[in-house]
């Protein structure tokens, strides 16, 4: 028996030793992406114009990293706010830890060099060489093409500098060891030609992440085989809810009966004047997604997105897009 005991505690032991030099290793090592590129990026027109559009209505950076007026539809950036950063991402929305848009105007990024913002873009490593948790759909951005990533840096080179200190994010236990293993080494792609519909809308909605928002999120992470299927849930701070929509080519729940045209619709319809002029009032519908921004891209961008979708498996997923708030009609 005592016999046992001493192998079973020699076990233990070994296990625990084990689980501490991985964590140790993670934690020390980790992430290990490389260093960040020795880069000058050329401010040319036609690169900050490129870095503009995609910033605004692709990638949507000044979404996330602006302040949003959540009493208009789909929560626009208030002026005066773009880039500043301090938009909270914590365990209210279902996220792991706290975590705090950073600012992206010349005030915040001042102090990064072109390749370190390359890399913090599509990797998710900062210039200390911390890991971001991928809030920041770096994944998504890895997978661009690298003139695309490098247009963006030019744009938000450009923005008016705003002093405005974020704190500090706060990944929980046991996230504050895990999220070192999230970063991986880009994988960059070339723009497909946009005459290759299926292929440049795959690009396209790779960019613009719709995937993220689109498909059921557990425990701080997509659930497999709900792509694109929605129902991905967002509280907003007077406690309704909006859920992603089903975006797949089902025909009874997702988008499968409709037309380019009343695709391109949805969007033009969600960022036109009236919309952004209407205040709502409490109870009324809203959305976490920034159709004012979206619904600015180009027509043949949407299109290609479109055209994509049509060809993604298609998931039979009746989503509730709204509840408000106990006591709102």
């Amino acid at each position: 028996m005592k016999k046992f005991k001493k192998i079973a505690g020699l076990f233990i032991i070994i296990i625990v030793l084990i689980i501490v030099a991985t964590a140790s290793y993670i934690k020390v090592a980790l992430p290990n992406v490389g260093a960040a590129p020795q880069m000058k990026i050329d401010q040319t027109p036609e690169r900050v114009a490129r870095g503009e559009y995609l910033a605004n209505h692709v990638t949507i950076c000044i979404d996330c990293h602006s302040k949003r007026d959540w009493t208009r539809f789909s929560g626009p950036p208030i002026d005066g706010t773009k880039g500043e950063g301090g938009e909270i991402f914590d365990q209210k929305f279902g996220f792991p830890g706290a975590f705090y848009a950073r600012n992206i105007t010349p005030e915040g990024i001042s102090r990064y060099t072109d390749g370190e913002l390359f890399r913090v873009i599509t990797t998710g490593v900062n210039k200390e060489g911390k890991a971001m948790f991928p809030i920041m759909p770096y994944h998504n951005y890895g997978r661009m093409d690298e003139d695309d990533i490098k247009s963006i840096i030019a744009y938000i080179r450009t923005l008016s500098p705003i002093k405005n200190e974020v704190q500090t994010s706060s990944p929980d236990f046991p996230m504050s060891i895990i999220i070192n293993t999230i970063p991986v080494k880009a994988s960059f792609t070339k723009m497909p030609a946009k005459t290759d519909k299926v292929n440049y809308g795959k690009y396209m909605i790779n960019a613009a992440a719709c995937m993220e928002c689109h498909t059921k999120f557990e425990k701080g992470k997509l659930v497999a085989g709900t792509e694109f299927g929605g129902g991905r849930e967002f509280p907003f701070p007077d406690g309704s809810v909006v859920r992603s929509g089903n975006i797949t080519p089902d025909a009874t729940t997702g988008i499968g009966k409709w037309t380019e045209d009343i695709f391109l619709n949805l969007f033009h319809s969600r960022s036109d004047s009236a919309t952004l002029s209407t205040k709502l009032q409490p109870g009324e519908f809203n959305s976490i997604m920034p159709w004012t921004m979206y619904g600015r891209m180009h027509d043949e961008d949407l299109k290609a997105i479109y055209a994509y979708l049509n060809t993604v498996s298609p998931i039979n997923n009746a989503v509730v897009k709204f509840s408000a708030a106990k006591g709102q009609k």
